[in-house]
């Protein structure tokens, strides 16, 4: 069986790597016949330093559903398109908003210097800070910061993007039309998972799971979900039950190629 996982708030917590308890888990998985995907908001560049080394050149879905590496290089890119990036860059200047922008691997920023993003952004210092004109294309957009941000909002709606406001971080997340991380699974001709997750953007990839786990307690995330582990001080080890439970229940499943 594949399993499929979100990052930051699912298997991983406060910006940091996976832990050793959970990397070990994961582990044993594999060596249970299971394939592992992962399938996050981050960029390819910053799944990297939150997972370990042996997973690095596993399938890593990035961007949610905009990139997909697999053996180290990348394999698939869905970008915005010029038209597109000309109305974005125009509302953005518009509403004096901030932002980071991803391309395949390089990024553009102008938000502030102590923004909570940074703590996740190119960490390992693997990309560039560039300015936007130097992209040869761009898959992601968050918006940080803006004046009339409800007037951004309506003016983002009419375009022919995928829009997922993230409350918690206060910033509003921007990928090209029809990406997603279903998507991704899709083009990846995975069609048979158990998906773990914890937030809006991973409602598609529920959608399609033959059983899916959420982490905490979303509220446009619940119905999609077959069951949830609260989090709790022991969150990490009820994580690692689920997953040696629904590694044993699913064991004539493994896959073979």
């Amino acid at each position: 069986m594949h399993f499929i996982f979100d990052l930051d708030g699912t298997i991983c917590f406060k910006g940091k790597p996976i832990s050793p308890a959970i990397t070990r888990a994961l582990q044993q998985l594999e060596e249970a016949g299971h394939r592992i995907v992962f399938a996050s908001a981050r960029p390819i560049r910053d799944m990297l330093p939150v997972l370990p080394k042996p997973f690095h050149n596993g399938t890593l879905i990035g961007g949610n559903g905009a990139l997909i590496s697999k053996n180290g290089t990348i394999t698939f890119s869905q970008a915005f398109s010029p038209a597109i990036v000309e109305s974005l860059m125009s509302t953005l200047h518009e509403h004096q908003a901030t932002y980071l922008i991803d391309g395949e691997w390089d990024y553009s920023y102008t938000g502030r210097a102590d923004h909570p993003i940074l703590t996740n952004l190119d960490p390992h210092r693997l990309a560039k800070n560039i300015p936007i004109s130097e992209h040869p294309s761009i898959v992601k957009l968050l918006i940080l910061s803006a004046v009339e941000k409800e007037s951004l909002l309506e003016k983002l709606g009419e375009m022919d993007i995928i829009l997922h406001l993230h409350a918690q971080e206060d910033v509003i997340d921007c990928s090209p039309k029809g990406i997603h991380k279903h998507a991704a699974l899709t083009h990846l001709n995975i069609t048979d998972y158990i998906a773990f997750g914890n937030d809006a953007n991973d409602i598609t990839m529920f959608e399609g799971a033959r059983h899916a786990v959420m982490i905490g307690d979303h509220q446009a995330l619940r119905p999609h979900c077959t069951e949830s582990i609260p989090y709790t001080t022991e969150i990490e080890e009820d994580i690692i039950a689920k997953l040696m439970e629904l590694s044993d229940a699913f064991a004539s499943e493994r896959v073979t190629s």
